[in-house]
C-alpha cells in the first residue's frame, strides 16, 4: 500500500512539473505535503531538507555567481565578447565557449544571462537571425554544467548521495575527465554542425528589435462632439465597446507618458493608442474621435525624444512570475506601458494587462529610459540589447577572483566541505563589500532552493517505501539477458527522459536512489551509475521546458517547441554514444 501511494502522488506531481500551470516549487511541496499526510514521511523530517548540504551548496553557489558579476569581472568578458567577428561561424563558435566555460564554474543560467543580450546585438548587427546562435548558446551553458562539482545542482545533488552511501562525496573536478569530454564533443557538433539545423527565423520580421509594434499605434483627437469628453482613461473601453490601451496623451503640445487611468479626457486630447485594427475601428464609432492625420505627433510632442521602448526576458528568479501588469501596478510604480509579450510560439497583443507573466516570456516595455533601467532591475528582467557596460575596479576583480580560487582549492584539497568552503566565500562577498547585503537575497533562486529542500524528503520516501526498489527490479528485468553496461545505459536514457520534463534537480534525486540500488544487486560500483545520472539530468535538450536555459531563449529566438529537436535529438544521441564508454572508462564496474 505504501509503495502504490508513493507511485501515485510522484505520478501525479510528474504529470504537474510537466504541466506547467503550477510552478515546480509548489508541486514539489504538494507532493510532500502529501507523503506527510499519509505518514510516508515522518513529521520532523518534512523540512530537513532546507538544512541539506547539497541545498547550502546551491545557494552559495548562486550568491558567488552574483558577486562575480558584480566584481567588475562579467564586464570584462562581455567587453571582449563584443567586439568579435561578424561572421556567425566565429560568432558561436567564441560565444558558445565563453558560456561553456563560465558555466562551469558559475550557475549556467547565470553565465547564459551574461552572454545572451551580446550575442543578440551581434545577431542584429551582422543581420543574422538570433535563431542561429540563441539555441547553440543554451546548449553551450547546459554542457558547460558537466564539467565540475558546482557547475550544475544535479552535480551537487549527486555528489551528497556519494557521500551518504559510502562517507565520501564526489570531488571538485571528479566529474572533469567525462564531462570536459562531453563538453567539448559536444560543442563541436554545435558549432560545426548543430547551428545549421534550427531554422533561420527572423523574430516578427524584423532583424533591430523582436516586435514590430509601429503598425498598432495610432493617434486619435477628441472632438467636440467625442463621448469622451470630460470622461476618464479607465472608462474608455466600457464606453467604446472595445479593447484598446491608452500608452499616452498629448495636451497642449506635451506628452502624458503612462496616464493614471483616473485622468479625465479634454476636448482636443490626442490619444496615442495601441489597437488592432477591428478594435480600432470599433472604438472610433463608438466614441465619435477622428484619426490625425500627417506626420505622427507623438514623436514630435514636448517630453517624447525621452521616450523609449526596451526588450526584456522574464527570468526564473523575477517576482513577478504568475502575476499580470495590473498587480504589479506597472503604471503607477514605475510609469511605464507594456505593449506586448511574446512567448514560445506567440506573440500577445491584446489583453495583455490581464496575462500572468511566465519564466521565458521576452516583454515589450515603454518608458523613460531611467525608468525602465530601474523597473527591469527590480522586476529581475534581463534587457535584451547590449548593456551598458561598467568597468570593474581591477583591485574588486582580483579580490573576487582570490576569493573564488582560496574557496576551490580548499575544497579540492580536502581541507572544506564544498557546503562550508562556499559559505565562506559567499560571506566573503558580502562583507567586503563585493555583493551589497540586498543582493545576497535576491541572488539566490529561492523556488529552486524550495524544489530542492522538498524533493529531498520525497526522494528519501520513494526509497524506504519500497518503490524504488519496485522500479529497480524493473530495470533489471528488463536487462537481464544483456551485459552491465546496457543497464548502465537504459539508467541514463530514463534519467534524459525525465530532465526534459521535469527540473532535473528533481530528477537526479529520485534517480539516484535507483541507480545505487541496482549496482548494489549487480555488485558493481555505484559509482558509473551516479556518473550517468549526472550526465543524463545535463542532457535536457529536447524540450524548452527540461532547463531554464531553454526558456530563456525560447521567445527571443523565435523558436518554436520542435527546433528543439531538430539540434537537440543528434546532440543527446551523441551523449549517450560517447557517455556510457567515457563514464566506464574513468569510472569502471
Amino acid at each position: 500500500m505504501e509503495q502504490l501511494l508513493v507511485f501515485l502522488i510522484l505520478g501525479i506531481a510528474l504529470v504537474l512539473f510537466a504541466w506547467e500551470k503550477i510552478r515546480y516549487d509548489l508541486v514539489a511541496f504538494i507532493a510532500l505535503g502529501a507523503l506527510v499526510l499519509f505518514g510516508l514521511v515522518p513529521t520532523e523530517q518534512a523540512f530537513v531538507g532546507f538544512a541539506h548540504p547539497a541545498v547550502i551548496t546551491v545557494a552559495a553557489v548562486l550568491i558567488i555567481s552574483r558577486a562575480l558579476q558584480y566584481s567588475g569581472l562579467v564586464d570584462e568578458i562581455g567587453r571582449v565578447v563584443s567586439k568579435v567577428s561578424t561572421n556567425s561561424l566565429v560568432q558561436i563558435i567564441i560565444l558558445s565557449l565563453i558560456v561553456a566555460i563560465a558555466s562551469a564554474f558559475i550557475n549556467n543560467i547565470g553565465a547564459l544571462a551574461i552572454i545572451m543580450p551580446v550575442a543578440i546585438q551581434l545577431a542584429r548587427k551582422s543581420r543574422t537571425p538570433p535563431s542561429s546562435i540563441l539555441m547553440p548558446i543554451a546548449f553551450a551553458s547546459i554542457l558547460g554544467g558537466m564539467m565540475t562539482l558546482i557547475g550544475t545542482p544535479p552535480n551537487i545533488i549527486i555528489a551528497t548521495f556519494r557521500q551518504d552511501m559510502s562517507g565520501e562525496a564526489f570531488g571538485m573536478f571528479d566529474f572533469a575527465p567525462v564531462g570536459t569530454i562531453l563538453t567539448f564533443i559536444g560543442l563541436l557538433f554545435i558549432t560545426l554542425i548543430g547551428w545549421r539545423l534550427l531554422p533561420k527565423r527572423q523574430t516578427a520580421g524584423s532583424a533591430n528589435r523582436l516586435f514590430q509594434i509601429d503598425n498598432y499605434i495610432t493617434e486619435l483627437k477628441l472632438t467636440a462632439s467625442s463621448k469622451l469628453n470630460g470622461k476618464r482613461i479607465n472608462q474608455m473601453n466600457q464606453i467604446a465597446h472595445s479593447e484598446v490601451l491608452a500608452l499616452g496623451i498629448i495636451r497642449h503640445g506635451v506628452r502624458l507618458h503612462a496616464p493614471s487611468p483616473f485622468v479625465e479626457l479634454m476636448e482636443n486630447d490626442i490619444l496615442i493608442l495601441e489597437a488592432d485594427t477591428d478594435s480600432l475601428k470599433a472604438f472610433i464609432d463608438n466614441t465619435a474621435t477622428v484619426l490625425v492625420g500627417g506626420k505622427e505627433m507623438h514623436q514630435q510632442a514636448a517630453g517624447s525624444k525621452d521616450i523609449h521602448m526596451m526588450e526584456a526576458i522574464v527570468m526564473g528568479d523575477s517576482p513577478i512570475i504568475g502575476k499580470t501588469a495590473v498587480d504589479i501596478h506597472l503604471r503607477s510604480q514605475y510609469n511605464i506601458n507594456l505593449l506586448a509579450i511574446a512567448r514560445r510560439e506567440q506573440q500577445i497583443w491584446q489583453r495583455i494587462g490581464r496575462i500572468s507573466f511566465k519564466t521565458g516570456d521576452v516583454l515589450l516595455l515603454q518608458g523613460r529610459s531611467s525608468n525602465l533601467t530601474g523597473a527591469i532591475n527590480d522586476l529581475h528582467c534581463l534587457p535584451l540589447a547590449q548593456r551598458d557596460l561598467s568597468m570593474g575596479k581591477p583591485r574588486k576583480v582580483f579580490l573576487s577572483l582570490s576569493i573564488f580560487m582560496l574557496a576551490i582549492i580548499a575544497v579540492v584539497t580536502g581541507l572544506l566541505p564544498v557546503q562550508i568552503a562556499f559559505s565562506i566565500a559567499a560571506l566573503l562577498f558580502i562583507l567586503l563589500n563585493i555583493l551589497p547585503l540586498r543582493e545576497m537575497y535576491t541572488s539566490v533562486d529561492w523556488p529552486m532552493i524550495a524544489l530542492l529542500a522538498a524533493m529531498i524528503p520525497v526522494g528519501e520516501a520513494f526509497e524506504t517505501s519500497g518503490a524504488a526498489q519496485v522500479l529497480t527490479d524493473r530495470i533489471l528485468h528488463i536487462g537481464t539477458d544483456g551485459p552491465v553496461w546496457m543497464v548502465l545505459a537504459m539508467v541514463m536514457m530514463v534519467t534524459i527522459g525525465l530532465s526534459n520534463i521535469i527540473n532535473n534537480a528533481a530528477t537526479v534525486v529520485l534517480m539516484a536512489p535507483i541507480g545505487i540500488r541496482i549496482s548494489g544487486q549487480l555488485q558493481v560500483s555505484p559509482d558509473p551509475f551516479l556518473m550517468a545520472i549526472a550526465v543524463g539530468a545535463s542532457c535536457a535538450f529536447l524540450t524548452p521546458i527540461g532547463h531554464q536555459s531553454n526558456t530563456l531563449v525560447m521567445g527571443p529566438g523565435g523558436y518554436k517547441f520542435s527546433d528543439y529537436w531538430r539540434m537537440g535529438l543528434p546532440l543527446t544521441l551523441l551523449m549517450i554514444l560517447l557517455g556510457i564508454p567515457l563514464i566506464l572508462f574513468f569510472w569502471p564496474f
